[in-house]
């Protein structure tokens, strides 16, 4: 039998050992909501997402490319979780500007790879011909993430709005979304290299480059009609 001295020690243990567990278990509730809506929003085929596609296949400057991307969605999300959600929220004509901006590139850039796969040109084969600058690659890259206003809209205003939903979790759910970025675009970055062989050849990558042209003018011309 437990004596009273015992039984009093292990109410203490529960009732002290409470406020521990609950925030734990909150956060890892957090982050996990985070990774999954961070995937569903991610997981798209997009403009940037296609660039990293590409230059994944191309073995081209992938990991400053993954880096860039990631570390951009890490410091939007954390801008949106931080309050920067409402203040996107509070200026639609910057919004309307940079999806004007952002519309023009993305039809300019699928315009080039229209002319490629219709020109037969600038199609990387085994030994590594015709390869991007890493400045072209990098300001590209940042051109695809800061210009498109859909990442204002989705990772800083709608990231923001659900991790601040998780009140003292909020940057645990921040944690999981930038997580699942991360693991995202290394994956598509690095394991689109295993493509090479079977892009090797040129009239795959007239197609991937249509693909890409399709992809890039569609996004376009639809921020465009929104804006």
């Amino acid at each position: 039998m437990i004596s009273n001295d015992s039984q009093e020690k292990l109410a203490g243990l529960r009732i002290t050992g409470l406020p521990s567990i609950v925030p734990m278990t909150s956060s890892l509730a957090a982050a996990a909501a985070g990774l999954g809506t961070g995937l569903s929003l991610i997981i798209a085929i997009g403009a940037q997402n296609a660039y990293v596609l590409r230059q994944g296949v191309r073995r081209e400057h992938v990991g400053i490319i993954v880096t860039i991307c990631a570390a951009s969605d890490a410091v939007l999300i954390a801008a949106g979780v931080g309050g920067l959600g409402a203040l996107v929220r509070s200026m639609p004509t910057a919004v309307t500007a940079i999806a004007w901006i952002g519309a023009a590139f993305l039809v300019t850039y699928g315009l080039l790879a229209a002319r490629r796969a219709w020109k037969h040109q600038d199609h990387l084969a085994a030994d590594g011909t015709g390869e991007t600058t890493l400045r072209t690659a990098v300001l590209t890259c940042l051109a695809l993430t800061w210009l498109n206003p859909h990442v204002y809209l989705d990772t800083v205003l709608l990231l923001g709005t659900v991790g601040n939903s998780y009140g003292n979790a909020h940057w645990s759910f921040a944690l999981g979304a930038t997580t699942a970025s991360i693991l995202w675009f290394t994956t598509l970055g690095f394991g689109a290299g295993r493509l090479g062989k079977l892009l090797a050849r040129p009239k795959a990558w007239r197609v991937l480059d249509g693909v890409i042209a399709i992809t890039m003018i569609t996004l376009g011309v639809a921020m465009a009609a929104r804006s």
